[in-house]
């Protein structure tokens, strides 16, 4: 009975220590590691949501990117870290591809991390070059029918998210296609601008200059719903890929271990941050819908995209890495 009083006692110090330490945090400068180059999709929404956590909390927000292997140098680099609140990883829907698309990572995403919180969602547009041989979707799907295998597109790398979602078109659509990797959405921009490739699947802030220049023409975005920076543009659904629907997302996570009372307190901060006006303006211009949902909802949502993109790989038959 003694033992057990006692055990009783030391886990009633150890939450009320933990609640005490979550109520102080933040008290130190806050590291946010994203693991790609600066400028990306990540980065830009990471950045924007380090202002306002440090203009919450009164506590520098210091943003490091850490780009290399897919993502994996900086997150393994979070999963090293205390697991105390104040080394948090920013990265984009590549954290539910790399574990289809590499034997082994040196660390494992379900264990080695917890999941924070959702920032938002982007679909992707197709694009294709101005005045080029794809005027339509379906002149695109019907020239790769008939030509299985030999029509190529475009993608920012083996494995990279823009590879998954061509290659869940092509599943989509029935058809085998060419897939020509680069090492960047730069160069897979370049080439889809000069018909060297049918298409590129693009986060839609990184094609929005172009098309507006008139280089670039949208076949379709890849959601469910119409994009609110170009709604004149059809999803891929409505053009006959029945609840075609691949996104490109945004999320934080944590090392595991991380006190969840710390978990809740940042996800709560970051949900008011994504429902405040000023961000939601700032993401509509990247054409990134803020989202948010509480840690576990977003722990199941990441579940269920490493199943799919598994599936992708699999369909696919792309070689693990």
């Amino acid at each position: 009975m003694k033992q057990v009083m006692r055990q009783v006692v030391s886990l009633t110090l150890a939450l009320v220590a933990t609640l005490a330490c979550a109520q102080d945090y933040p008290s130190k400068p806050i590291r946010m590691i994203v693991p790609l180059t600066a400028g990306s999709g990540a980065d830009i929404a990471g950045r924007i949501v380090a202002k306002h956590l440090s203009e919450a909390w009164k506590q520098p927000v210091v943003v490091e990117n850490r780009p290399g292997a897919g993502g994996q140098i900086g997150t393994q680099a979070v999963v090293k870290a205390e697991p105390d609140g104040y080394t948090l990883l920013v990265q984009s829907a590549s954290h539910a591809a790399n574990p289809a698309i590499y034997k082994s990572l040196p660390y494992d995403p379900l264990k080695d991390l917890i999941d924070v919180a959702f920032l938002g969602i982007t679909p992707y547009v197709m694009v294709t070059a101005k005045g080029g041989s794809y005027p339509t979707l379906k002149a695109l799907i019907d020239e790769a029918k008939a030509k299985p295998g030999a029509i190529p597109f475009a993608s920012a790398g083996v494995g990279s998210s823009t590879h998954l979602a061509a290659e869940y078109f092509a599943q989509s659509a029935g058809v085998k296609m060419l897939h020509v990797p680069y090492k960047g959405s730069p160069e897979a921009i370049q080439d889809s601008m000069a018909g060297r490739t049918s298409f590129y699947m693009a986060p839609i802030n990184t094609v929005v200059g172009q098309m507006k220049e008139g280089k670039l023409a949208a076949l379709g975005v890849s959601s469910k719903d119409r994009s609110v920076v170009m709604p004149e543009v059809p999803t891929l659904s409505e053009q006959g890929l029945r609840g075609f629907d691949i996104t490109l997302w945004f999320g934080m996570w944590a090392p595991a271990g991380t006190p969840a009372a710390i978990v809740n307190k940042i996800n709560g901060q970051v949900t008011s941050i994504m429902q405040s006006p000023e961000v939601r303006e700032q993401f509509a211009k990247l054409g990134i819908a803020p989202t948010t949902m509480k840690p576990d909802e977003f722990a199941r949502f990441v579940r269920d995209q490493i199943s799919t993109n598994q599936r992708i790989v699999k369909s696919a038959d792309i070689q693990p890495l």
